[in-house]
Protein backbone atom coordinates (compact mmCIF):
# COMPACT_ATOMS: atom_id res chain seq x y z
CA UNK A 1 0.00 0.00 0.00
CA UNK A 2 1.38 3.45 -0.94
CA UNK A 3 2.46 5.76 1.86
CA UNK A 4 0.16 8.79 1.65
CA UNK A 5 0.80 12.46 2.46
CA UNK A 6 -1.85 14.97 3.55
CA UNK A 7 -2.56 15.72 -0.12
CA UNK A 8 -3.10 12.05 -0.93
CA UNK A 9 0.03 11.97 -3.09
CA UNK A 10 2.50 9.11 -2.62
CA UNK A 11 5.46 9.78 -0.36
CA UNK A 12 8.90 10.25 -1.94
CA UNK A 13 10.72 7.00 -2.73
CA UNK A 14 14.28 6.15 -3.67
CA UNK A 15 15.34 4.42 -6.89
CA UNK A 16 14.55 1.00 -5.46
CA UNK A 17 10.95 2.03 -4.84
CA UNK A 18 11.35 1.97 -1.06
CA UNK A 19 9.89 4.74 1.08
CA UNK A 20 12.39 7.47 1.94
CA UNK A 21 14.57 6.91 5.03
CA UNK A 22 14.76 9.53 7.78
CA UNK A 23 18.08 11.29 8.32
CA UNK A 24 17.32 14.87 9.37
CA UNK A 25 14.77 17.65 9.67
CA UNK A 26 13.33 19.75 6.86
CA UNK A 27 12.51 23.23 8.23
CA UNK A 28 8.97 23.97 9.35
CA UNK A 29 7.42 26.59 7.07
CA UNK A 30 3.86 27.80 7.69
CA UNK A 31 1.67 28.76 4.74
CA UNK A 32 -0.82 31.62 5.06
CA UNK A 33 -2.72 33.58 2.46
CA UNK A 34 -5.08 36.35 3.64
CA UNK A 35 -5.33 37.79 7.17
CA UNK A 36 -8.41 39.97 7.52
CA UNK A 37 -11.90 40.07 9.06
CA UNK A 38 -14.18 38.06 6.79
CA UNK A 39 -17.73 36.84 6.24
CA UNK A 40 -17.17 34.20 3.54
CA UNK A 41 -14.15 32.02 2.86
CA UNK A 42 -15.02 29.14 0.49
CA UNK A 43 -11.36 28.34 -0.25
CA UNK A 44 -10.32 28.41 3.43
CA UNK A 45 -7.51 30.87 2.75
CA UNK A 46 -8.43 33.51 5.34
CA UNK A 47 -7.41 33.90 8.99
CA UNK A 48 -8.84 36.66 11.17
CA UNK A 49 -6.34 39.16 12.62
CA UNK A 50 -7.34 38.06 16.13
CA UNK A 51 -6.58 34.41 15.42
CA UNK A 52 -3.34 35.29 13.62
CA UNK A 53 -2.25 37.35 16.63
CA UNK A 54 -2.96 34.37 18.89
CA UNK A 55 -0.99 32.03 16.64
CA UNK A 56 2.06 34.32 16.65
CA UNK A 57 1.79 34.66 20.42
CA UNK A 58 1.70 30.88 20.81
CA UNK A 59 4.88 30.57 18.75
CA UNK A 60 6.74 33.14 20.82
CA UNK A 61 5.64 31.71 24.17
CA UNK A 62 7.01 28.31 23.11
CA UNK A 63 10.42 29.75 22.35
CA UNK A 64 9.94 29.86 18.58
CA UNK A 65 10.40 32.88 16.30
CA UNK A 66 8.67 33.42 12.99
CA UNK A 67 10.96 34.60 10.20
CA UNK A 68 11.14 35.07 6.45
CA UNK A 69 12.45 32.20 4.35
CA UNK A 70 15.47 34.32 3.49
CA UNK A 71 16.30 34.64 7.19
CA UNK A 72 15.52 30.99 7.90
CA UNK A 73 17.81 29.65 5.17
CA UNK A 74 20.55 32.13 6.05
CA UNK A 75 20.50 30.96 9.68
CA UNK A 76 20.55 27.32 8.61
CA UNK A 77 23.47 27.99 6.31
CA UNK A 78 25.38 29.37 9.29
CA UNK A 79 24.61 26.28 11.37
CA UNK A 80 21.80 27.86 13.41
CA UNK A 81 18.07 28.36 13.01
CA UNK A 82 17.07 25.74 15.56
CA UNK A 83 14.09 27.67 16.91
CA UNK A 84 13.07 29.47 13.72
CA UNK A 85 9.80 28.85 11.87
CA UNK A 86 9.30 30.14 8.33
CA UNK A 87 6.23 32.35 7.79
CA UNK A 88 4.93 32.69 4.22
CA UNK A 89 1.96 34.60 2.79
CA UNK A 90 0.83 33.74 -0.73
CA UNK A 91 -0.72 36.09 -3.31
CA UNK A 92 0.31 39.46 -1.84
CA UNK A 93 -3.03 40.57 -0.45
CA UNK A 94 -3.36 44.19 0.69
CA UNK A 95 -4.27 42.93 4.15
CA UNK A 96 -0.65 41.79 4.53
CA UNK A 97 0.34 45.45 4.83
CA UNK A 98 -2.69 46.38 6.92
CA UNK A 99 -2.88 43.50 9.41
CA UNK A 100 0.09 41.14 9.13
CA UNK A 101 3.04 43.53 9.22
CA UNK A 102 1.96 45.36 12.42
CA UNK A 103 1.44 42.03 14.25
CA UNK A 104 4.74 40.56 13.07
CA UNK A 105 6.65 43.69 14.06
CA UNK A 106 5.06 43.67 17.52
CA UNK A 107 6.39 40.16 18.11
CA UNK A 108 9.76 40.86 16.56
CA UNK A 109 8.99 38.47 13.70
CA UNK A 110 9.48 38.75 9.94
CA UNK A 111 7.83 36.96 7.04
CA UNK A 112 7.87 36.40 3.29
CA UNK A 113 5.05 37.65 1.09
CA UNK A 114 4.82 36.21 -2.43
CA UNK A 115 3.42 38.86 -4.77
CA UNK A 116 1.92 38.36 -8.24
CA UNK A 117 3.93 40.73 -10.40
CA UNK A 118 1.38 41.09 -13.18
CA UNK A 119 -1.56 41.75 -10.85
CA UNK A 120 -0.23 44.41 -8.46
CA UNK A 121 -3.10 46.66 -7.36
CA UNK A 122 -5.72 44.29 -8.79
CA UNK A 123 -7.60 41.47 -7.02
CA UNK A 124 -7.86 37.67 -6.73
CA UNK A 125 -9.83 37.13 -9.93
CA UNK A 126 -8.58 33.51 -10.12
CA UNK A 127 -10.72 32.61 -7.06
CA UNK A 128 -13.97 32.72 -8.99
CA UNK A 129 -16.22 31.53 -6.14
CA UNK A 130 -14.70 33.66 -3.40
CA UNK A 131 -15.08 37.31 -2.37
CA UNK A 132 -12.84 39.79 -4.16
CA UNK A 133 -9.71 40.56 -2.15
CA UNK A 134 -7.48 43.49 -3.17
CA UNK A 135 -3.81 42.84 -3.83
CA UNK A 136 -1.00 45.14 -2.76
CA UNK A 137 -0.08 47.89 -5.18
CA UNK A 138 3.52 48.90 -5.90
CA UNK A 139 3.75 51.47 -3.11
CA UNK A 140 2.47 49.02 -0.49
CA UNK A 141 4.95 46.43 -1.70
CA UNK A 142 7.80 48.91 -1.27
CA UNK A 143 6.57 49.79 2.21
CA UNK A 144 6.45 46.21 3.46
CA UNK A 145 9.94 45.60 2.05
CA UNK A 146 11.19 48.70 3.86
CA UNK A 147 9.54 47.37 7.03
CA UNK A 148 11.87 44.35 6.91
CA UNK A 149 9.59 41.83 5.21
CA UNK A 150 10.86 39.69 2.36
CA UNK A 151 9.13 40.01 -1.01
CA UNK A 152 9.16 36.92 -3.22
CA UNK A 153 7.54 36.09 -6.56
CA UNK A 154 4.30 34.21 -7.11
CA UNK A 155 4.57 34.50 -10.87
CA UNK A 156 2.96 36.99 -13.24
CA UNK A 157 -0.69 35.89 -13.36
CA UNK A 158 -1.20 33.12 -10.76
CA UNK A 159 -1.33 30.20 -13.20
CA UNK A 160 -0.35 26.58 -12.65
CA UNK A 161 3.19 26.04 -13.94
CA UNK A 162 2.86 22.30 -14.39
CA UNK A 163 3.09 21.44 -18.07
CA UNK A 164 3.33 25.00 -19.45
CA UNK A 165 5.56 26.00 -22.35
CA UNK A 166 9.11 27.32 -22.02
CA UNK A 167 7.88 30.76 -23.07
CA UNK A 168 5.24 30.76 -20.32
CA UNK A 169 7.80 29.64 -17.77
CA UNK A 170 10.12 32.46 -18.80
CA UNK A 171 7.33 35.00 -18.37
CA UNK A 172 6.06 33.66 -15.06
CA UNK A 173 9.43 32.92 -13.46
CA UNK A 174 12.05 35.23 -14.99
CA UNK A 175 9.95 38.26 -15.89
CA UNK A 176 8.12 38.32 -12.54
CA UNK A 177 11.43 38.40 -10.69
CA UNK A 178 12.70 41.27 -12.82
CA UNK A 179 9.56 43.35 -12.27
CA UNK A 180 9.45 42.80 -8.52
CA UNK A 181 13.11 43.70 -8.16
CA UNK A 182 12.40 46.94 -10.04
CA UNK A 183 9.48 47.69 -7.71
CA UNK A 184 11.23 46.92 -4.42
CA UNK A 185 14.74 47.94 -5.33
CA UNK A 186 16.05 44.75 -3.73
CA UNK A 187 16.83 41.17 -4.62
CA UNK A 188 13.94 38.76 -5.05
CA UNK A 189 15.41 35.47 -3.85
CA UNK A 190 12.31 33.30 -3.52
CA UNK A 191 9.64 31.88 -5.80
CA UNK A 192 6.33 30.31 -4.75
CA UNK A 193 4.58 27.93 -7.16
CA UNK A 194 0.89 28.88 -7.67
CA UNK A 195 -1.43 26.19 -6.33
CA UNK A 196 1.67 24.27 -5.22
CA UNK A 197 1.84 22.70 -8.69
CA UNK A 198 5.35 21.74 -9.73
CA UNK A 199 7.14 19.60 -12.25
CA UNK A 200 10.80 19.15 -13.13
CA UNK A 201 10.73 21.87 -15.79
CA UNK A 202 9.26 24.46 -13.43
CA UNK A 203 11.70 23.70 -10.61
CA UNK A 204 14.65 23.75 -13.01
CA UNK A 205 13.51 27.11 -14.40
CA UNK A 206 13.25 28.63 -10.93
CA UNK A 207 16.76 27.45 -10.13
CA UNK A 208 18.18 28.66 -13.46
CA UNK A 209 16.49 32.07 -13.12
CA UNK A 210 18.66 32.81 -10.10
CA UNK A 211 16.22 32.26 -7.26
CA UNK A 212 17.85 31.04 -4.06
CA UNK A 213 14.86 28.89 -3.13
CA UNK A 214 11.34 27.90 -4.10
CA UNK A 215 8.24 27.13 -2.03
CA UNK A 216 5.89 24.30 -2.92
CA UNK A 217 3.27 22.73 -0.62
CA UNK A 218 3.53 18.96 -0.63
CA UNK A 219 6.47 16.62 -0.40
CA UNK A 220 7.50 15.01 -3.70
CA UNK A 221 10.49 13.57 -5.52
CA UNK A 222 11.38 17.20 -6.34
CA UNK A 223 11.54 18.29 -2.71
CA UNK A 224 14.65 20.34 -1.99
CA UNK A 225 15.80 23.92 -1.66
CA UNK A 226 13.83 24.92 -4.77
CA UNK A 227 10.70 22.99 -3.80
CA UNK A 228 10.33 23.42 -0.03
CA UNK A 229 7.26 21.80 1.54
CA UNK A 230 4.99 23.94 3.70
CA UNK A 231 2.27 23.45 6.30
CA UNK A 232 -1.16 25.02 5.72
CA UNK A 233 -2.49 27.19 8.55
CA UNK A 234 -6.11 28.31 8.85
CA UNK A 235 -8.60 29.93 11.18
CA UNK A 236 -9.29 26.63 12.96
CA UNK A 237 -5.67 26.20 14.07
CA UNK A 238 -5.53 26.74 17.82
CA UNK A 239 -2.28 26.14 19.73
CA UNK A 240 -3.04 22.44 20.13
CA UNK A 241 -3.59 22.10 16.37
CA UNK A 242 -0.47 24.13 15.60
CA UNK A 243 1.57 21.92 17.89
CA UNK A 244 0.13 18.78 16.30
CA UNK A 245 0.89 20.05 12.79
CA UNK A 246 4.45 20.94 13.80
CA UNK A 247 5.05 17.51 15.32
CA UNK A 248 3.52 15.79 12.29
CA UNK A 249 5.81 17.83 10.05
CA UNK A 250 8.94 16.90 11.98
CA UNK A 251 7.94 13.24 12.07
CA UNK A 252 6.69 12.80 8.51
CA UNK A 253 8.95 15.15 6.53
CA UNK A 254 12.17 13.80 7.97
CA UNK A 255 13.71 11.83 5.15
CA UNK A 256 16.47 11.13 2.68
CA UNK A 257 15.21 12.00 -0.75
CA UNK A 258 16.12 13.86 -3.92
CA UNK A 259 17.36 17.31 -2.93
CA UNK A 260 17.45 16.51 0.75
CA UNK A 261 21.20 17.06 1.01
CA UNK A 262 20.72 20.65 -0.16
CA UNK A 263 18.73 21.56 2.94
CA UNK A 264 21.42 21.20 5.65
CA UNK A 265 18.86 19.39 7.76
CA UNK A 266 18.71 20.48 11.36
CA UNK A 267 18.19 18.56 14.64
CA UNK A 268 14.81 18.19 16.23
CA UNK A 269 13.21 21.20 17.90
CA UNK A 270 11.44 20.51 21.20
CA UNK A 271 8.16 22.36 21.71
CA UNK A 272 7.08 22.83 25.29
CA UNK A 273 3.56 21.71 26.09
CA UNK A 274 0.94 24.29 27.03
Amino acid sequence: MAVQEESGAPAARDRTGKAAVAVGRIPLVLMYHSVTPYWADPYLITVSPERFDQQMGWLRRRGLRGVSIRELLSARGAGGGRNLVGLTFDDGYADFAEHVVPILRRYGFTGTVFAIAGRLGQDNAWDVKGPRKPLMATEQLREVAEAGMEVGSHGMQHISLSGVTEEELAEEVDRSRQLLQEVTGGEVAGFCYPYGHIDEAAVSRVRAAGYGYGCAIWRSVLTGRHALPRTYIGEADSWSRLRAKAMRHWLRWDYRGPGGSQLQLEPEVTIRSQ
